[in-house]
């Protein structure tokens, strides 16, 4: 596979979108022109509803219809269509340079930052005779292709992997990447990059993807962060030990720019089960294999697994559960309500 590391730009293209369109539009009547200019906004950023252009000229939603889908079909039949063919060309090979098949938003974006430059190009691909665009459905926002094969490809692929990512699997993007490519089968190795493939993805409304750049399914918590809690986790799991709760809170305001509290953020940290208190202030993900309780609860749950230990196994182990002191471990083990000491040294449960 080939290691495509460039960021998506604004691309320069070779020609003036507004222009062609207007070249386009030349064909039409001045009011079928009106019409098309602010039923696809055109002329600025605000595209009209049907009801508000057949409010304007007193028409009905349905005559305007009409009226617009007539004068599509006599741009494509005119000769100033023909004489577009440097502009479907050269968005042609854009389509192609993203992958073929492109959200929508990307695709524009990509051409134009200008939303009236933006409207002008989704004009020309409505017009373009081989674009093909894709409606937003269940599984997938709007997208255009150039190519059927290759978007039923594509789309199965997606399939594919929603299918086999569990519900709160976080996966890093280079693992995301090579299991896409385990479900793509007979599709172009010059398509075969990171910056393509993860375009593709974002195609997809069950597959997401967090601002720290793991995938996932898009439901899940772990990419669609919705709140503190969420977002300690992801900080946490991260970090990759314990952290005090103070760090957490800076962390989730440095890191997805969303002010946090320190009160709030450490009152997330004890109502969620997720979240084990191992020290003072500190807490560690209980995924990590870390229990519920206080000391003498760890203590009692090492005993009830391994058995009779000695005052220093006890301590070994205490300490791979909770950043406590030597001396509270020995506070608790001294406590004759709970745990017994034999003559041999063990301690064992009361």
């Amino acid at each position: 596979m080939k290691n495509n590391n460039s960021k998506s730009k604004a691309v320069a293209i070779n020609f003036n979108p507004k222009q062609a369109v207007k070249r386009l539009l030349s064909v039409l009547p001045p009011r079928a022109q009106d019409i098309i200019s602010g039923r696809f906004g055109l002329s600025g950023d605000k595209k009209m509803t049907l009801e508000a252009i057949g409010k304007k000229y007193g028409i009905t939603r349905e005559r305007v219809r009409q009226i617009e889908n007539y004068s599509i079909a006599s741009i494509r039949r005119s000769s100033s269509y023909e004489k577009e063919n440097e502009s479907w060309n050269e968005l042609k090979n854009i389509m192609n340079k993203l992958g073929g098949i492109v959200a929508e938003e990307d695709l524009l974006e990509y051409i134009s930052k200008e939303k009236s430059a933006q409207n002008n190009i989704h004009f020309m691909l409505i017009i373009g005779g081989e674009f093909t665009k894709e409606k937003e459905d269940e599984e997938f926002k709007h997208r255009w292709h150039i190519d059927k094969g290759l978007a039923d490809k594509i789309h199965n692929a997606i399939r594919n992997l929603y299918e086999n990512l569990k519900d709160d699997e976080i996966v890093p993007e280079s693992e995301i990447v090579s299991s896409f490519l385990t479900h793509l089968k007979d599709v172009s190795e010059d398509y075969k990059n990171e910056e393509i493939i993860g375009r593709w993805l974002k195609m997809s409304k069950n597959i997401g993807k967090n601002p720290l750049g793991e995938w996932g399914r898009a439901k899940s918590s772990n990419i669609s962060a919705r709140g503190i809690r969420d977002y300690a986790y992801l900080v946490i799991r991260r970090h990759g030990s314990p952290i005090h709760f103070r760090e957490v809170a800076r962390l989730i305001s440095e890191v997805f720019k969303k002010k946090a509290h320190v009160a709030t953020t450490h009152n997330e940290l004890i109502k969620d089960e997720r979240f084990i208190l191992v020290g003072r202030g500190l807490y560690a993900l209980k995924e990590w294999g870390y229990s519920q309780g206080i000391v003498r609860d760890v203590i009692a749950d090492i005993l009830k697994k391994h058995g009779p230990l000695t005052k220093d196994k006890i301590i070994e182990k205490v300490f791979k559960e909770r950043y406590v002191k030597e001396n509270t471990i020995l506070v608790n083990l001294q406590n004759p309500k709970f745990f017994k000491k034999s003559k041999e040294g063990l301690y064992s449960l009361a």
